[in-house]
């Protein structure tokens, strides 16, 4: 079973910046075509952040637009969520989620919190 795993989440100032990491861990997804990130404060649901089709175009939520950037690599099950000028709004738990071949995978999650 292919796991995602992310990293890079942590305790930052608000105007800060954190990159969050994701990498497909204990196997490989095939034909990777939808990477994206999603994020969920206390008493919210999960919401996308930010999204990468395999043709490259990227679609961002309004909130994070001008701040956040979303790359990766496909073909390696790769994708990294660069996030700057952090708001105290953007404390949540941000998740990367890949789809492949029909098939959805979500990572365990990693905790960002905004904060002076």
């Amino acid at each position: 079973q292919v796991q995602l795993v992310e990293s890079g989440g942590g305790l930052v100032q608000p105007g800060g910046s954190l990159r969050l990491s994701c990498a497909a861990a204990s196997g490989r997804i095939f034909s990777t075509n939808v990477m994206d990130w999603y994020r969920q404060a206390p008493g919210n649901q999960r919401e996308l952040v930010a999204r990468m089709f395999s043709g490259g175009s990227t679609q961002y939520t309004e909130p994070v637009k001008g701040r956040f950037t979303i790359s990766g690599d496909n073909a390696k099950n790769t994708v990294y969520l660069q996030m700057n000028s952090l708001k105290p709004e953007d404390t949540a738990v941000y998740y990367c989620h890949m789809i492949g071949a029909n098939r959805a995978y979500w990572g365990q999650g990693t905790q960002v919190t905004v904060s002076s």
